[in-house]
């Protein structure tokens, strides 16, 4: 993949590369010594004098994928030359691990950039547990990838949740605020304790039903299971989670047969960290099972 931008000012390389490409200083590193650093079709080094107006391109080589490419679904909310954004369905990882590197959701954007002649790797930005279900942000590029990275360390990635809960919290919307601490090992569970790390989530009630809600969510902070021990916190674990929910909601999600947790990451809200332009992505799917809820 190419990255290319006509200099706004004159100056050393390196300088144009930092501060108009916004390239890190680790990535230009790496690509100096492979001739990836062109100026009007030249390779130059980063101390090149660059003209107001001269061709500055960066070429990124992916690494080949451990993995097999797969032909398999693929819902895809937005794309263009820097970002792919895909609605991942419940029960799918994200990424293979030691024991199963096929039917993820990088078997099949990998499968997609071969069929599309996309010389682009899996750089996934936002990651959802195997049965969270939503919006799926994925950068074609190292450069990107760092950029968006940054952006989500900074808080600016605006995420926005809906989950089906059992009962309904006390008041119609707040703020939990609430340590988490991850169990001891071998467990990867985490829970709700003063010497855990500070997490606090927004919560407002978008519907009630007669033993169950749907909660709007915004997580302020990102741990791991936040959400699911979040809303178990408050007393409406969410349904179909059979990690963190009670015995109560657990008999009542096995009459409503319900398989995997109604948790959906509905909305994300950026800025476009190449065009600048402001994002608004959100998933077609929903928590709330229409017919039975």
């Amino acid at each position: 993949m190419e990255l290319k931008q006509q200099a706004r000012n004159s100056g050393r390389l390196s300088d144009i590369l930092k501060h108009e490409m916004r390239i890190s200083t680790g990535l230009m590193n790496r690509l100096k010594w492979d001739d990836r650093l062109l100026v009007n079709g030249i390779p130059q080094h980063t101390n090149y004098m660059v003209a107001q107006g001269d061709v500055v391109s960066v070429i990124l080589d992916e690494p080949e994928p451990v993995y097999p490419a797969e032909h398999l679904p693929l819902d895809i909310l937005y794309e263009d030359d820097h970002i792919l954004a895909v609605d991942k369905g419940p029960g799918v990882l994200i990424h293979p691990s030691r024991n199963r590197d096929s039917g993820t959701l990088a078997n099949a954007v990998v499968g997609y950039y071969q069929r599309t002649g996309q010389k682009c790797a899996f750089h996934p930005v936002t990651r959802l547990d195997r049965d969270t279900y939503g919006v799926v942000l994925l950068a074609k590029n190292s450069h990107v990838h760092a950029l968006l990275s940054e952006y989500h360390a900074q808080g600016k990635l605006q995420k926005t949740y809906e989950a089906l809960v059992y009962s309904r919290p006390p008041e119609q919307k707040g703020t939990v605020d609430a340590p988490i601490q991850r169990r001891p090992l071998p467990s990867l569970l985490r829970y709700v304790s003063p010497d855990g790390k500070p997490s606090q989530t927004i919560y407002r009630v978008k519907q009630t039903f007669e033993q169950s809600s749907l909660l709007e969510l915004t997580p302020v902070t990102g741990r791991t299971h936040q959400l699911r021990i979040h809303c178990a916190y408050i007393g409406c674990p969410i349904l179909g989670d059979p990690q963190y929910g009670t015995e109560e909601s657990q008999e009542y999600s096995q009459q409503l047969g319900l398989t995997y947790q109604r948790l959906c990451a509905k909305r994300l809200e950026f800025v476009h960290p190449i065009t600048g332009e402001t994002m608004h992505l959100e998933s077609r799917m929903q928590a709330q099972i229409e017919k039975n809820p």
